[in-house]
């Protein structure tokens, strides 16, 4: 019998009344593994009531008492990451050293949120005017929702959630229903650390929770991750209901090789970055953009390196694993077929890969694409998978008027040794994260993740002071303290003097 996974409400498991449940499988072997209970519109209620009072005494809680939990939860996810990256594995199917990277990133969001004194702090000006004190504070929103994708179960979730928590609001957190155990398990630890029931709250579920939090009258805000087409729905639906929406959508992900790169040092970052996470990563480069004459000699080099990967379960020492569903093979195979007939040349083909796994898991090998043009699905569509795509242009002007052209602004990079180039592009290109011979730019904590076009929905990217700001809001004070005597009655404007 595969077990029952419910939801995390007040610090505790909440099995709800949804009476719906959806598979969990492991990608590697097709197995199912949990059945998960799906919320019911009375389970969202339930979920944001506990977190809705939970946040008055959470709010009024001292910054140093919410930095040391902070801090115990930091030492609690150092201490069990691994459990947390066998978890992450076993749902999506990336490999292991990939899984721990991800906790990493995602732990270094929480180290970024144990400096909340420090960001979190207002500004005071004494005697504005006379005898007169002005100063600002940022409160917390109250309940925020958090809506996270399949392809990051832990570090998307941590983008937003210690942030949030840092600055004094109640979470709820739905993560995708394919990986859900990833945020059940952060909300032991989040137990385990002291964190008051009912400010960190895990909600499961499909488009009735998802619906639910967009339309919820004590839900203040939502932070989003996933396709573009389900980014523009939450914001519009959020905002129209009054919310603060941050809503980071999909990607196309251009990297641009100038004749003067060092090919070898490209060819492994166009692998690298392709191929890492089987491609379902919003950061992935699926575009390589090859300038002048280097074209053959850079599909070689990446040829030979895509060869020797090992695809397979991603506890076996593997290079790359398996697709996350049936239904993404089924699409991500359905591309390739597509490439080929619209005239592309593969080079190597990964419909019929040799894996290392056992059962009927879900895998397309690494797959590489030339003379790709821009008419062709698998250059127009965001595929999130393991195709790599190489398109033949005759300048570095040509290769920044197709990225710049291009309906998404994700993230970009560039490979030259040419400083004045790289600078130039950082200038001229049209997105949002920009790599100079760094084929994966996802910034630290204290720099701000987000895209530009239609890669964000919203004006407030994840993390960062951005995200600081996002979960709290401005007030100010001005204040005047005298003797009992006053000025007399003046219905005038205010004026300073």
């Amino acid at each position: 019998m595969a077990t029952t996974l419910h939801h995390w409400l007040n610090g505790a498991t909440y099995e709800g009344s949804g009476g719906r449940f959806s598979d969990v499988t492991n990608p590697a072997t097709g197995e199912v593994s949990a059945q998960l209970a799906l919320a019911s519109e009375e389970d969202v209620n339930a979920v944001v009531a506990g977190a809705a009072a939970a946040f008055p005494a959470w709010r009024d809680t001292s910054l140093a008492k919410r930095v040391q939990i902070l801090f115990a939860f930091r030492e609690l996810l150092n201490a069990r990451a691994d459990e947390l990256a066998a978890i992450i594995t076993s749902e999506h199917g990336k490999v292991l050293s990939d899984a721990r990277g991800e906790v990493a990133r995602g732990q270094e969001v929480v180290e970024f949120a144990c400096g909340i004194p420090h960001l979190i702090k207002g500004m005071f000006t004494e005697n504005a005017s006379t005898k007169v004190d002005v100063h600002s504070v940022r409160q917390p929103l109250g309940v925020v929702g958090v809506i996270s994708p399949f392809n990051f179960p832990a570090m998307v979730p941590m983008w937003f959630f210690p942030l949030a928590i840092a600055a004094g609001n109640t979470v709820v957190l739905k993560p995708s229903e394919k990986v859900p155990t990833a945020a059940l398990f952060m909300a032991q630890l989040w137990k385990e650390a002291g964190l008051p029931d009912g400010v960190f709250n895990v909600l499961n579920g499909d488009k009735v929770a998802v619906d639910g939090l967009l339309t919820h009258p004590d839900v203040q805000s939502i932070s989003f991750v996933g396709s573009t087409p389900i980014a523009r729905y939450v914001y519009e639906t959020g905002t129209q209901h009054g919310k603060r929406v941050q809503a980071l959508g999909g990607a196309k992900n251009h990297m641009i090789v100038l004749p003067d790169a060092d090919l070898d040092l490209a060819a492994d970052a166009a692998v690298n970055a392709g191929y890492g996470s089987a491609g379902e990563r919003c950061m992935a480069i699926s575009a390589v953009l090859a300038v002048g004459e280097i074209g053959d000699t850079l599909v070689q080099k990446i040829k030979e390196r895509t060869v020797g990967l090992r695809t397979g379960d991603g506890t076996r020492g593997c290079d790359m694993g398996p697709l996350v569903t049936s239904v993404a093979q089924q699409r991500v195979a359905g591309y390739v077929d597509a490439g080929e007939a619209s005239g592309a040349t593969i080079v190597v083909d990964g419909r019929d890969p040799e894996v290392d796994a056992d059962g009927n898991g879900f895998f397309v090998g690494p797959t590489l694409f030339d003379h790709v043009t821009t008419d062709m699905s698998i250059y127009t569509d965001e595929i999130f998978g393991p195709v790599l795509s190489v398109v033949r242009v005759d300048s570095y002007a040509d290769g920044l008027q197709l990225i710049n052209d291009n309906p998404y602004g994700n993230g970009t990079a560039i490979f030259t040794n040419d400083g004045g180039a790289a600078r130039q592009f950082q200038n001229e290109v049209k997105v949002g994260m920009i790599g100079i011979n760094v084929p994966v730019p996802v910034p630290m904590a204290y720099y701000s993740f987000g895209g530009w076009k239609n890669s964000l929905f919203g004006d407030t990217h994840a993390h960062g002071v951005e995200g600081v700001h996002f979960f709290t809001r401005g007030k100010v004070v001005t204040s005047r303290w005298l003797d009992p005597s006053h000025g007399g009655i003046n219905l005038g404007f205010p004026q300073n003097a």
